[in-house]
């Protein structure tokens, strides 16, 4: 459980930023394909030195016997969340916003 909560407020908090960059080059006049394209690619950095810091923190839990579930958990759950959150959330966000500034 407390897996699922950390996970939960990385991916939270990254997507958050990912929307909010992609709002903010639109407010500025950007197209919003291209916002969208540039949110992820400038924002790819900071979330995957954001995943690699945890997943190292991760990392000097998996020797201890009660904790290396979590880790496991946290690591595996913090690749497939880094990515779902540098693809999935801008294609989705596009998406769902397109007829909005179409």
């Amino acid at each position: 459980m407390i897996g699922m909560i950390a996970l939960a407020g990385i991916i939270v908090r990254n997507s958050i930023l990912l929307v909010d960059f992609i709002n903010e080059q639109s407010a500025s006049g950007m197209a919003f394909k291209e916002a969208v394209i540039q949110a992820a690619v400038v924002r790819a950095r900071p979330i995957a030195l954001t995943a690699l810091a945890a997943i190292l923190g991760a990392l000097f839990i998996l020797d201890d016997p009660i904790f290396s579930g979590l880790a496991i958990a946290l690591i595996f759950g913090i690749l497939i969340s880094t990515l779902l959150t540098l693809v999935v959330i801008p294609m989705l966000y596009y998406t769902l916003k397109y007829k909005e500034y179409s």
